[in-house]
């Protein structure tokens, strides 16, 4: 019996190394913001030789990271490569925008998934990111097969854009995610706890209507928080607040903290569970 299990696992090894996915960056102009804003894409193996259209999902950073995270300390290309070889997903298309201050002193205020004054970054995702990125490359851009993720401040992001266009995702799955703004305030940029404040996901489903709670349904969502993490409360308070609601939700609390280890183990199960939705 040893034998085969044996063989299956050496196959899927080949399989992996023999995958001929890549990753490429993406600028989109932006004249809501006056810049170019950087996005890092994952292609899946077979994209080059055929014509098919793909599903997407759209995958977030954290606060002080950039675009590039999710391949450089995240893992992705490798954990989706497998993923995709052993069967267990679709090949998709993964962007990974970027929300970052580019590290210059000049533009440290301007970070972030909310539109604040001279930052109106929710806008251009919504109105400029995702046209330009699915007009460029084979994504089929409905629903269906539009997800969201995010780490941290970009699990927050998510949230947002999930609780405020629920007809353009399919799945949401925010990691980790900032919910309750428990950072010292006057360390923190000020416009960002307004737009926070205003835009605070547990008050959205505390405040919501009964069509916005309907709108909120038609989406699958999984949450998912370490129980050493510094954010615990807030996912927790999320997952209730939407069981008070009667949306359905797969909440997850594993052992770890705010952290990429975490992170790391948390995304194969993202990856399963947004395949799972594409199509339906």
């Amino acid at each position: 019996m040893k034998r085969p299990l044996l063989l299956l696992a050496a196959l899927a090894v080949l399989a992996t190394a023999a995958a001929q996915s890549r990753i490429e960056t993406f600028s989109v102009p932006s004249a809501i913001l006056g810049c170019e804003r950087p996005c890092t894409v994952y292609l899946p193996d077979g994209y080059d030789r055929c014509g098919e259209h793909y599903p997407v999902l759209y995958l977030l950073h954290g606060a002080g990271g950039s675009h590039t995270n999710w391949t450089e300390l995240g893992n992705l290309r490798q954990i989706a490569d497998e993923a995709i070889a052993e069967g267990r997903i679709r090949p998709m298309i993964v962007v990974m925008p970027d929300a970052s201050d580019d590290g210059r002193s000049d533009a440290q205020w301007r970070v972030g998934y909310f539109d604040l004054p001279g930052w109106e970054y929710a806008r251009f995702f919504i109105e400029e990111l995702l046209p330009a990125v699915e007009g460029h490359y084979r994504i089929r851009g409905d629903k269906a097969h539009r997800a969201i993720a995010g780490l941290s401040m970009g699990g927050c992001g998510t949230l947002y854009y999930a609780q405020h266009h629920p007809e353009l995702f399919g799945s949401a799955c925010p990691l980790s995610a900032l919910i309750q703004f428990d950072a010292p305030r006057k360390a923190s940029n000020p416009d960002y706890i307004a737009a926070f404040e205003k835009h605070n996901a547990l008050t959205f489903l505390r405040t919501m209507t009964a069509q916005e709670a309907d709108a909120l349904r038609t989406v699958r969502w999984w949450v998912d928080c370490g129980d050493d993490d510094f954010l615990w409360e807030g996912n927790v308070l999320f997952y209730t607040e939407m069981r008070r609601r009667n949306i359905p939700l797969q909440f997850r609390m594993r052992d770890g903290g705010h952290t990429w280890r975490y992170w790391r183990t948390a995304l194969p199960d993202v990856l399963l569970f947004v395949s799972a939705g594409f199509g339906k």
